[in-house]
């Protein structure tokens, strides 16, 4: 039987964290493919923990595992966390903010039980599922982020950017990862490029995207630094 691996990086999620693991909970998977979710929390210093333990004790027949970084490291440093305890046959990494939509899970995993794939990026710039209209120059900065990493990549894809990305499991296991923060996406984006024979493909979905009074935490600074990232990882290849 396979599973999933789900990898919820979380940090000061309070206000959402416990609907998402309901979210995550009920969705059935295609092909009876089993769930293990694999919580990190990066440091919260509101009630996350207290949420989280809470929903495991009263929910203990659901396959979750939890990890604390007893220091702030990042999202990247907890999502290298839940890579190297995943166990799964597929990994995706999920937000715990709810701008994703864990039903979508099934349209990621299509192409790879298909055997087109071995990566599958969710896109927020193609399909017809809902999105939600919010910032500008946000949607030009993430396309000019993912046009840059084209460029050094000779990939074309739309959404770079995008927290839903799957993997078969040996492949992102396989890649040494360095960025501790927000330099994730073009850093795993240039890697995976490289390896001979990858198929990579994308799918269209939803986005529920949230404010900076909603809580959103990615700043102009995070794009700066992928802008750093795209070079040092796609130009550079280090």
């Amino acid at each position: 039987m396979q599973k999933l691996s789900i990898v919820i990086p979380t940090y000061n999620e309070e206000s959402t964290i416990v609907l998402l693991l309901e979210k995550v909970n009920k969705v059935n998977l295609t092909e009876g493919i089993t769930k293990e979710i694999l919580i990190i929390n990066d440091c919260s210093t509101d009630t996350s923990e207290e949420l989280i333990q809470k929903y495991i004790n009263d929910n203990k027949s659901i396959d979750i595992q939890y990890f604390k970084n007893e220091v702030n490291k990042g999202k990247g440093a907890s999502i290298h966390k839940g890579i190297e305890n995943a166990t799964g046959d597929f990994i995706i990494i999920q937000d715990a903010d709810l701008e994703y939509d864990p039903n979508e899970y099934n349209s990621l995993l299509q192409p790879i039980l298909d055997g087109f794939a071995d990566v599958v990026y969710g896109s927020r710039f193609m399909g017809s599922k809902p999105h939600r209209i919010l910032f500008f120059w946000h949607t030009i900065g993430n396309k000019f982020l993912t046009f840059l990493s084209n460029m050094m990549t000779n990939l074309n894809l739309t959404d770079m950017e995008t927290c839903y990305k799957m993997f078969r499991s040996d492949i992102l296991k396989n890649c040494k990862l360095k960025e501790k923060r927000f330099g994730f996406e073009p850093e795993i984006t240039a890697k995976i490029s490289r390896i001979p024979n990858i198929r990579i493909y994308e799918v269209g979905i939803s986005y529920y995207g949230r404010t900076y009074q909603e809580d959103k935490k990615i700043t102009w600074k995070d794009g700066v630094h992928a802008i750093f990232c795209i070079i040092k990882y796609g130009l550079l290849k280090l």
